[in-house]
Parts: C-alpha cells; structure tokens; sequence
C-alpha cells in the first residue's frame, strides 16, 4: 500500500517526464533557421529522374497525397511524373492559347506558371500564369477532370487576370499560394533593357512587382483587406505587395516559416536574391531601376526605402538567376534552413543561410554544367531542378 508521500513523489516525477517529452517535441519540430558552419557541397549530388522533355520550365507538386510531380513546358504542356516516370498524356495542353514564339528560337514567352489551390485534393482547382498568343500576360484558373485526376479539363478555362506586354520579355511567371491562402504574382518591369517606361518604380502600375490577390471566390479576383495599399503605402496600386523588381524569375516560400524569397534576374552586372520576413506588412521597394542589386544602375537616386538583397553575384559566375527553395525535406538534413538558386547561363547553383548571428552567407554549391530553369519541391520537400536545353528533370540527393 502507498503512502501519499509516494504517491505525490510518482506523480512528480511523471509531471517532469511528461515535460521533459514536451519540450523535446517542441525543439523538434522548430524549424532550423540558422547554421554554425557551411553545409559541404561534396555531400550533394544531382541525380537524373526524367529525360526527353521539351524547354521545361518549372515544377511542383500538388500537394495533393498522390506524390505526383507537374512539369510545365514553355510551348503550353504540363506533364505528369509518377513514381519516377513521364506519364504518357499530358496533364494539361493549352498550345492552342499559349504563345508559341519559343517555337521560332528563344523566348521569354508561353506557359511560365503553375500553382495548385491549397484545398486542391478536395475542390480539384489550379490556376496556371501564360503568355497569350498577343503576348499578354494571362492568369487563369482551371478544373481536373471529374472521372479522371491524371487529366485536368482543358474546357474548364477562366480567366481571372489580364496586362498587356509592352515588350515581349521580362514577363516574370511565377504564381504560388502563400501561408495566409492568397495568390501571389510576379510580373516583370515590361521588358526592353534598363525598364525605359520606368514601370518598376511606378507604384500605379503592376508591371515589375509582386501581386497578391485572393480568388477564393466565384468571380475573378479580390484585394486582400490588408494589402499594403489599405495599410502601408496608399500609392501602391490595389494589387501590388512589392515593388522596384526587374524581372522575378522565380519566388517561393519558406514551407516552414512562411518567409519568402525573390530571386530577381539583372541588367548587365548583378544577379540578386530579396528576402521579405514571413511577418512582413508588404510594400516593400527592391530597387531596380535605380538599382541592380546593391548597385547604382540608372543614375537616379538610389529609393531611401531601397530593401538590400540577402546575395548577390556579378555576370563572371552567370548571367541569369533562377531562385530556387529553403530545403525543408528529410533526407538532407545537412541542407535544413538553407536556400538554393541557380543561374541559367553557367549552371552554378548556390547555397543561402543566415549564421548564428543572423548574418547573411553564401556559398558556391555545385557546377552542374546545365542550363537551369528552375528549382522545385515535391510534397516532402525534396529538391528538384530543370535542365531547360538538356530536356532533364533531376533530384538533389545525397552524394554516392
């Protein structure tokens, strides 16, 4: 028979144990934000996963449980990868829309991108960003087919957001759903070279920024109450989350902390990376055209509310960045909080982190010898990249 003494000193001790379990678990599951010491890039490898693909240019997932991969080519084709292999029909043609001058030589035009609707495994919804036959930008939103999830509805086409080009690069292209649900946009400066209609700057037009709209509803879109326009910047026209970029090749955010990163191709020196805390208002002003990364560019004076970038490279390592993701996967555990881009020209990829300082590093990851498009995440947060010329889908692994 126990005591209450014993009883009480039990109880304890079971309190302390199931604390203890408690802040394990917590300091588990906090992501890694921060590094002591570089991760080593003798540890990582690209492993080949699909061949045969025609300038694709960008890949995700569905997040959807079926661990399915969507491979969009530029000419207006999105692909499926099951278990490691290139479904025979594609998942989506919209050809007959898309801009086909890729189709002449090199172009900047055509299916750009793709996001899934984060209740997409239930409402079967996704919305895909596209140069139109004039040029034009389009966003428009689309079905799966209702007897069959390999095949999307190619019928079931609204378009929910049109602009004009007024030259025909520098579209941006990128389109993903944030941590808060909205959608975000990227568009670049108009084109031509060193943004002659200085629209990157002009908060009353959307060309060279960040757009974040919501299309939770039955119409086209709504602005977010909480835009910067209605709380930090009147200026800002209604749509416009940040500004003063030149051309975002590729934004993403980080899956664990919601942070986002911009990565933003330059004119004729600088590649950058921006970086905006997930706690961000919006509005934020990244420079271009008086700036190309922490560079004078166009003589004006430099924007007093000019947002430095995390990195940046000149034009003797490449000439194009693509931005690529935070890896937030299991496997390469060397690689958690750090964030990788690449550049289209050279092949190198990079490797971002803040030490435990909170200071911001970079270092030269790997020489691919590829031409790379873009980075991608399946569901578990493993990394993928695109060979744009080679036609190859590969997977970051851990070396042999």
């Amino acid at each position: 028979m126990f005591t209450f003494g014993e009883n009480m000193r039990k109880i304890g001790i079971l309190l302390i144990f199931l604390l203890t379990l408690t802040v394990a678990v917590n300091a588990q599951d906090e992501p890694i934000t921060s590094l002591d010491t570089a991760p080593n890039p003798g540890d990582y490898e690209l492993e080949e996963i699909v061949t045969g693909l025609t300038n694709p240019i960008y890949v995700t997932s569905a997040d959807d449980g079926s661990g399915r991969l969507f491979v969009l080519e530029q000419p207006g084709r999105i692909w499926l990868v099951k278990d490691n292999s290139l479904v025979s029909t594609p998942f989506l043609d919209i050809s007959n829309v898309v801009s086909q001058a890729i189709l002449n030589g090199y172009s900047e035009q055509g299916l750009l991108g793709l996001a899934f609707h984060p209740d997409y495994a239930e409402n079967g919804i996704f919305f895909v960003h596209y140069s139109d036959r004039s040029g034009g930008t389009v966003i428009a939103r689309y079905q799966v087919s209702a007897d069959n999830p390999d095949q999307a509805d190619a019928s079931s086409e609204e378009i929910l957001f049109t602009h004009e080009q007024p030259f025909p690069n520098h579209n941006g292209g990128e389109i993903a759903f944030g941590p808060d649900g909205y959608l975000y946009v990227a568009l670049g400066d108009g084109g031509s070279a060193g943004d002659p209609q200085n629209n990157a700057q002009n908060t009353s037009v959307l060309l060279g920024k960040i757009l974040r709209i919501d299309v939770s509803g039955e119409g086209d879109y709504s602005i977010p109450e909480d835009n910067p326009a209605n709380t930090v910047n009147s200026e800002l026209a209604p749509e416009i989350w940040a500004f003063g970029l030149r051309n975002p090749w590729r934004f993403s955010f980080d899956r664990a902390t919601g942070d986002l990163y911009i990565a933003d191709v330059g004119q004729n020196q600088w590649e950058e990376v921006n970086f905006q805390p997930a706690d961000s208002a919006g509005g934020e002003n990244y420079g271009w055209r008086p700036l190309e990364a922490t560079h004078q560019y166009s003589g004006e004076p430099a924007p007093a509310d000019a947002v430095p970038p995390i990195a940046e490279y000149d034009h003797s390592m490449g000439c194009s960045i693509s931005g690529g993701y935070v890896y937030r996967g299991e496997t390469l555990t060397g690689l958690q909080g750090v964030y990788l881009f690449g550049d289209w020209c050279s092949g190198r990829i990079w490797a971002s982190y803040r030490d435990s300082a909170g200071t911001w590093q970079t270092i030269e990851f790997m020489e691919t010898g590829r031409t790379i498009s873009s980075f991608g995440e399946d569901e578990q947060g493993e990394l993928y990249i695109l060979d744009y010329y080679g036609g190859n889908l590969l997977r970051l692994t851990s070396g042999s």
